[in-house]
């Protein structure tokens, strides 16, 4: 069902794009062998030949949801997170209209973050799905800006994440910090899982019992996310949080 629900949306932009369509492409975790049902995102991203028009803009808005509808028994439709721009927008970075669908909704608009980990990921591992497989218009983000965009998330975990809630992505925190040590010291970026393993392996953080239990509970998300005792562990999870993060900033510290 999952190649299904992949195959079909990419057909779905492309008849919505008057089949010009010039390329679909996959990230993240659903090409790096990661992807967890209840966790993790569909991450994409798709360009048009030319311009997007406002129809047209106006029909992709809303065609995740149009699709969750059509297929009730489908929850993957839901899942695809990522943006829809021209091409040749997409390369000189100055959009006109864009479509971008997230976590907490979806918009037009004429801005799209840049994520150098997304660019990382999407010039080594992304995945052409339809349309011209011409990796040439990704180009890699520099060091710097690998561990600018590390510092930003360092800071933001300090802010953000002091105190937890009883969501799953709470002790994602943790994994999320192991793939920033990781690629601070190797330049690459893997999987959310295997920088958790190698975090494991190599004694990277303290209190290792926490991330064994991320990495147990993110291998099978239904299991654990109604338990009582998951919900109270994940909502004192900050001061273990706080204690990885003293980590990471001697790891950027590090690099400077």
């Amino acid at each position: 069902m999952l190649t299904g629900s992949i195959s079909r949306m990419a057909s779905e932009i492309s008849g919505i794009l008057d089949r010009r369509l010039h390329s679909f492409w996959l990230y993240g975790s659903i090409v790096m062998d990661d992807f967890r049902p209840g966790w993790s995102d569909i991450d994409f991203i798709a360009f048009s030949e030319g311009p997007i028009t406002e129809s047209q803009a106006e029909q992709l808005l809303t065609l995740r949801q149009r699709l969750s509808g059509q297929f009730p028994g489908n929850s993957y439709y839901r899942c695809f997170e990522g943006i829809i721009a021209s091409l040749p927008e997409y390369l000189d970075r100055d959009f006109t209209r864009l479509v971008y669908w997230g976590t907490t909704g979806q918009r037009i608009t004429d801005k799209v973050h840049e994520d150098p980990f997304t660019e990382f990921e999407l010039a080594e591992y992304g995945q052409c799905v339809l349309g011209n497989a011409d990796r040439s218009i990704f180009s890699l983000p520099g060091r710097e800006r690998l561990i600018a965009a590390i510092q930003r998330h360092y800071e933001t975990i300090r802010t953000v994440a002091v105190r937890t809630d009883e969501r799953l992505y709470s002790c994602g925190w943790l994994l999320d910090m192991a793939r920033c040590v990781y690629t601070l010291r190797y330049d690459d970026v893997i999987s959310k899982t295997q920088a958790g393993q190698w975090a494991l392996n190599n004694h990277i953080f303290p209190d290792e019992p926490a991330l064994e239990k991320t990495l147990a509970i993110r291998q099978n998300p239904s299991e654990y996310i109604d338990k009582p005792e998951i919900k109270l562990w994940l909502k004192g999870l900050g001061p273990t949080v706080q204690r990885y993060a003293d980590v990471l900033e001697k790891e950027i510290a590090g690099c400077k």
